[in-house]
């Protein structure tokens, strides 16, 4: 049992005691008060200076500082998303909740079934509640749709906005969540790729949006050049910030445009390595890439969305039949993971391969 300073009062002063201490801001409360014959021991989280000893002693004369070994409080567990909604929700709905939520900033996006579509404001509600950080809860109202790869999202508990700044990894974000996609499930992906980087190459980031792979890539090395390409001109205006914010000017190089028309005109065979983060399309952009490679080669990190039996199989094999089509090779698939499940039986993997 822990031994803590303490104040000692009789027990009829015992309640004045308490509100003073707690004014002070210095009852711990971890530790249960005890009552010794006709004395309570109030405990303290530190020592009183001799100011407070003599305002307490001035309120209660008979108020003695000592030290005093306390029993600890048993205190419950704090309650979960589940806990709170079981008393709001009828039964049956229970298992329709949300496992899972997108933490961006401080800003939770979730998924809300449509049979909880009436109760979406006493979810976001249980979610600000659970989440002392979070400040506001966004609904998805839409998949990511059109070239920006946007979605609509709902406000349904907190403030409304979707603007927010998002660290990771030692990197910081500026990110709209209804302007440029960003997803923190990929956070560990980001990391991996960047510490794959060797100093003094050329990277070109196809699909940048805010910067995750570009600025981590960047931080992570100190003598290397990343193009980092997007068509979002609001994806860009946020990469320049996030560019500025996390102190990589010299790094990276932001380029508003379409990748297939930048890659022709300006890097063209200069890159030591590609990043296509697009699973929805980067199949119909394996000829951009060969096209950015140096003529020596270099590697390619290739994402796709997949729902066949072998995922990383399947990939493998349409990554190299393309490459093939565009008179170059696959060398050797360096690695292939699923990166995260996006829905059942749907995977977003990333084949990385060193092209020839």
């Amino acid at each position: 049992m822990p031994i803590s300073p303490c104040l000692r009062v009789p027990k009829q002063y015992g309640e004045k005691a308490i509100l003073l201490i707690k004014q002070l801001g210095l009852l711990d409360p971890r530790l249960k008060i005890d009552q010794k014959n006709s004395n309570l021991h109030i405990p303290l989280l530190r020592e009183l200076s001799a100011s407070e000893r003599k305002t307490l002693q001035e309120a209660i004369f008979s108020a003695e500082s000592c030290v005093h070994v306390f029993s600890e409080k048993i205190l419950p567990p704090p309650k979960t998303f589940v806990d709170i909604l079981g008393e709001e929700l009828p039964p049956h709905l229970i298992a329709s909740l949300p496992h899972s939520a997108d933490f961006v900033g401080d800003i939770a996006v979730l998924e809300i079934p449509s049979e909880l579509e009436s109760y979406k404001q006493k979810i976001g509600e249980a979610v600000l509640e659970t989440n002392k950080r979070i400040r506001t809860v966004l609904a998805k109202a839409s998949a990511v749709m059109g070239i920006y790869r946007t979605r609509k999202l709902d406000a349904i508990a907190g403030e409304a906005k979707t603007v927010t700044v998002h660290k990771e990894y030692g990197c910081i974000y500026h990110v709209d969540l209804s302007k440029a996609y960003f997803s923190p499930r990929l956070s560990n992906e980001h990391v991996r790729v960047a510490r794959l980087v060797n100093e003094g190459e050329t990277v070109v980031d196809m699909f940048a949006g805010v910067g995750p792979f570009a600025i981590q890539i960047a931080r992570q090395r100190e003598r290397v050049r990343v193009y980092a390409v997007d068509l979002n001109p609001d994806a860009i205006e946020l990469l320049n910030k996030n560019i500025a914010a996390n102190r990589v000017v010299a790094r990276v190089t932001p380029i508003l445009g379409d990748v297939r028309r930048v890659v022709h005109t300006r890097l063209a065979g200069v890159a030591d390595r590609v990043v296509m983060n697009l699973p929805e399309k980067a199949i119909e952009f394996v000829d951009v890439a060969c096209e950015a490679i140096k003529p020596a080669g270099g590697i390619m990190h290739y994402y796709e969305f997949t729902n066949v039996s072998d995922p990383l199989k399947t990939a493998k094999i349409r990554l190299i039949e393309a490459v093939k089509r565009r008179n170059r090779k696959v060398d050797k698939v360096l690695a292939s993971r699923i990166v995260r499940a996006t829905a059942p039986f749907t995977w977003q993997v990333v084949v990385d391969a060193k092209i020839a």
